[in-house]
């Protein structure tokens, strides 16, 4: 096993048993995965090894979102950096998440990303769901990817958000 070593304010360790998955701690505890994910940000959330030390919230401690697009802050992000990733205005990411001071994010802090407004100029508009790729919606309406992406110039295909409208032609 692990040696102890401290956990967050509002956490309590937990050492990995055979068969635990964060998604089954979360609802054990009556947390989010990404609370868990946010108190841990050096574990590899895909690669839990029995017997290593989690720190497991009492509470989930993330923004309210509502369309649920979270993104976990990593070494060397900024806010800017990540509205420009995800075509926000810097001013929209910072109103989404008023809890955190913009100049001193913290690595596994978990922010919440709000839905960009798509230009005026689109014939047919689809709303992305949960697992929507570029490819599976051009496969969907039967268009070629490189279509979708000349309509949607402005949307990152890696950055797709649930919820957010997209251009068909």
């Amino acid at each position: 096993m692990n040696a102890l070593r401290p956990c967050p304010p509002r956490t309590f360790p937990y050492f990995v048993r055979p068969g635990d998955t964060l998604y089954h701690l979360a609802q054990r505890y009556r947390t989010t995965v990404g609370a868990i994910i946010s108190a841990n940000p050096f574990v590899d959330p895909y690669h839990l090894r029995i017997g290593q030390q989690l720190c497991i919230p009492h509470q989930p401690i993330y923004p309210a979102c509502p369309e649920g697009n979270y993104y976990t802050i990593r070494p060397g992000d900024t806010l800017a950096a990540i509205a420009q990733f995800f075509n926000v205005s810097l001013a929209d990411l910072i109103e989404a998440n008023p809890g955190i001071d913009p100049y001193h994010l913290r690595v596994g802090q978990i922010i919440c990303i709000p839905l960009a407004v798509p230009p005026v100029t689109c014939p047919h508009r689809y709303i992305v769901q949960p697992g929507d790729t570029f490819y599976s919606i051009a496969q969907r309406f039967n268009i070629s990817v490189d279509a979708l992406m000349r309509m949607n110039p402005h949307v990152r295909p890696e950055a797709l958000l649930i919820g957010q409208t997209i251009c068909l032609p």
